[in-house]
């Protein structure tokens, strides 16, 4: 879980997300606009959703189509996403989202910030350069490119911390009542509200904020 800090805070801009969530990837230019305009009073906190959890079996053939025809719909929702259809044919698929979800928290642990930066990491190598981030070898990669310590970076990835971290995410995301991916939630004084997200309008999100 990560927080980007407001000077005076009344109310809490939850974002759930996964890494290997295409709607979210598709959702990232204008989650990224949204965060520059963000009222001063918002705490942002952003909540690790966990899509699938781990498996070594290859994805079922029809759950292959089942993503690659969301690819074809967000290309025509949000035109402006890249999607390399070589990940179908180079890489052996994977329903399998946690070792991406702890990936995040691990680069946070050595540095602030760096859990935003592997995330854009295992973004690009996804759904830019045919990778699979299911891979232990693909995020050690990653962290390597990012200039993380490779070696604590690994050690992290299988450790009890960060599958407590993981898990205290998964726990919050449910207490939030958030099953699809993205959700963003405010928390103020009249409680829990879903805010309805636009993948094309950062105005008419920010609008739902005051």
């Amino acid at each position: 879980m990560q927080n980007s800090n407001y000077s005076t805070k009344t109310a809490t801009l939850y974002y759930i997300y996964d890494p290997m969530c295409s709607w979210c990837y598709a959702f990232r230019p204008i989650w990224r606009e949204v965060q520059q305009q963000l009222p001063r009073q918002l705490q942002v906190t952003t909540v690790l959703g966990g899509l699938a959890p781990d498996t070594e079996e290859p994805m079922p053939l029809a759950m292959q189509h089942k993503v690659r025809a969301n690819w074809q719909q967000i290309i025509q929702t949000v035109p402006a996403t890249i999607f390399n259809f070589d990940f179908w044919t180079q890489c052996q698929p994977r329903r399998s989202t946690y070792p991406a979800c702890r990936a995040v928290l691990a680069a946070e642990a050595q540095q602030l910030n760096a859990g935003s930066k592997m995330l854009e990491a295992i973004q690009n190598a996804y759904y830019q350069q045919a990778r699979n981030p299911s891979e232990t070898s693909t995020l050690l990669a990653l962290a390597t490119e990012l200039a993380l310590d490779s070696a604590r970076f690994a050690c992290d990835l299988q450790s009890p911390e960060i599958q407590n971290q993981l898990e205290q995410n998964l726990d919050l995301a449910d207490q939030l009542g958030v099953s699809s991916f993205p959700s963003l939630i405010l928390h103020n004084q009249q409680g829990l509200n879903r805010i309805q997200h636009s993948y094309l309008d950062a105005k008419a999100i920010l609008n739902q904020l005051g």
